[in-house]
């Protein structure tokens, strides 16, 4: 399997589909990472937040895939931004790597540009490759940008045909700051719409394969999650069709503001 990779304002190569972890724990997620690495995923995400990142760093040194081969993303939750320093070192040390090739802000808290300069300084020593933001909002990049010294790479937030947040995504663009995006399936709540099951038919595709597609063809990389072997190869099934664009205008009019997690538009 053969999965594309674009190119961040940093230089690193990411691949544009990952294998999100959130939820996943224990056994289930080494066995779904690996199944996931088995498959030809090469990138995998994770975060403190969601306890598993000894997990992954398992089944990453299991599957016998080079370390230089792969994209691996961890974030900083909101109760480490006391010690920057010592929240990457714990990420690493459970993950079993020096390095991250992505190290996100998790949610925009107060102390984000703080912890911002600590990342910049990570960037130096080369413990992170790349490093970005999560959750922000167009009013969170702009102040963050308005007093950094290096762009962030990547800005993860919630996005899917239902919650397509067209502002974020321009601004983006324009800023040279690649969107990824979380929860792009909606966690199967949305997919048995009318439209998706109708392209679904009209390409021969699943109706996930149809929202993922819809990611690519906007230049986003989306991390769906699934501890399914089968599914897990059935969302990276999706760089051998393209959407018309007159069906991918049908699935940009699907938004109605759904948000699954919490709106990070309420933060400071």
């Amino acid at each position: 399997m053969n999965i594309p990779s674009v190119v961040l304002n940093s230089g690193a190569k990411m691949p544009q589909l990952g294998l999100g972890t959130w939820d996943l724990r224990g056994s289930e997620c080494v066995r779904a990472v690996r199944d996931a690495l088995d498959a030809g995923y090469r990138h995998v995400d994770t975060a403190s937040l969601y306890g598993n990142e000894k997990e992954v760093g398992l089944a990453v040194k299991k599957s016998g895939v080079p370390r230089k081969d792969l994209f691996i993303t961890s974030k900083i939750w909101n109760d480490e931004h006391d010690d920057p320093e010592a929240a990457l070192e714990a990420s690493l040390k459970r993950l079993g790597t020096d390095y991250v090739d992505l190290y996100l802000i998790h949610w925009p808290v107060p102390e984000r540009n703080e912890t911002w300069r600590a990342f910049e300084g990570f960037l130096k020593d080369k413990r992170c490759r790349s490093v970005g933001v999560s959750n922000f909002t167009v009013r969170h990049l702009k102040e963050l940008l308005n007093k950094r010294n290096v762009v962030p790479a990547v800005n993860q937030i919630e996005f899917s045909p239902f919650l397509y947040q067209k502002d974020i995504l321009q601004f983006c663009n324009e800023s040279k700051i690649r969107l990824v995006a979380s929860s792009p399936l909606t966690h199967g709540r949305k997919l048995k719409h009318a439209v998706i099951a109708a392209l679904a038919k009209k390409y021969s595709k699943t109706p996930a394969q149809i929202v993922l597609r819809w990611h690519i063809q906007h230049g986003i990389v989306p991390i769906p999650k699934s501890k399914s072997r089968e599914r897990i190869e059935e969302n990276a099934a999706i760089f051998d069709f393209s959407i018309s664009r007159e069906d991918m205008a049908l699935l940009d009019g699907l938004d109605e503001g759904y948000h699954y997690y919490a709106d990070p538009g309420d933060e400071p």
